[in-house]
């Protein structure tokens, strides 16, 4: 599965940057209250979490200068990725540019045989409720949990072709870019190294919307974490975040990430613009 990939040359045109940094991100302290987030209507408000969350502080590497990075180790890489997208506030432009876009990238990156696009999620740090958007998250979590991954394919597919996609291998894979035409500088999105988490650090948390629960990952405090992240990104960029993956022989199945506050921004940093978007890969 060709995976593997060195930092991009557009790495080359961002100013040199310190190899690391010291920021907070909330986890689960513990499981004395089970975590429960409460996700209102997009631009009706923010979410409600019930659990015991605490702030660590912990040391986020610049991935920048890491060669070799691998969705089946790791589950995330960066990638250059040029688009035609002029608007990504557009739905229209979303769904004939954007969509295509995703889909070539995925299957260019994993080998896919088949990839659905199916969902995305425009966060702005800059009044992004009020603006009929989210905000970006800062919790350290995954999208998807064992039991979740395998109930979006049944949502999305019609059944006879979902079960039959189940009993081979699928993916699901996050891709997330700066919208701005401006580097990113606040709220940038760490990375924990998939290596470096245990099965015990993830949490089961219902995801409770309007009309249905859903299921994610919150991450439990592990001081043996390794953090990441790839400061500036530019709207040339992409990261590809694996948060499911069917396989179990070892390879990286899933991953945890936060929103954090980068010490190195400037004092008045330019509200960070970004989209991520849901996608599952299934293999022949």
């Amino acid at each position: 599965m060709p995976s593997v990939h060195t930092a991009p040359s557009t790495a080359a045109a961002v100013p040199p940057l310190a190899a690391w940094v010291e920021a907070n991100v909330p986890y689960l302290a513990d499981l004395s209250i089970k975590p429960v987030t409460y996700n209102p209507p997009i631009g009706t408000g923010v979410a409600r979490r019930e659990g015991n969350y605490r702030d660590f502080k912990v040391r986020i590497q610049n991935a920048r200068l890491v060669k070799g990075l691998s969705l089946d180790r790791q589950a995330f890489i960066l990638t250059p990725h040029e688009t035609k997208v002029r608007d990504f506030y557009d739905k229209d432009e979303i769904k004939r540019v954007w969509e295509p876009e995703v889909e070539a990238l995925i299957k260019r990156e994993t080998g896919a045989s088949k990839v659905v696009v199916f969902d995305h999620t425009i966060r702005a740090a800059d009044r992004g409720v009020e603006r009929g958007h989210r905000a970006p998250v800062r919790s350290v979590h995954n999208d998807y949990t064992e039991k979740s991954g395998p109930q979006r394919v049944r949502d999305l597919l019609p059944p006879d072709e979902a079960e039959a996609r189940l009993k081979k291998r699928f993916v699901e894979i996050n891709v997330w870019r700066n919208i701005s035409h401006d580097p990113v500088e606040m709220s940038p999105l760490g990375f924990v190294d998939s290596e470096s988490i245990a099965p015990r650090d993830l949490a089961v948390c219902d995801l409770v919307y309007a009309d249905r629960t859903g299921e994610i990952y919150i991450g439990v405090h592990n001081a043996d974490h390794r953090w990441y992240y790839f400061p500036r990104m530019t709207r040339e960029e992409a990261v590809l975040i694996k948060c499911y993956d069917s396989m179990k022989d070892g390879r990286a199945r899933f991953s945890l990430h936060s929103a954090f506050d980068d010490p190195t921004s400037p004092a008045n940093p330019r509200p960070r613009e970004s989209i991520e978007t849901r996608t599952f890969a299934f293999f022949d």
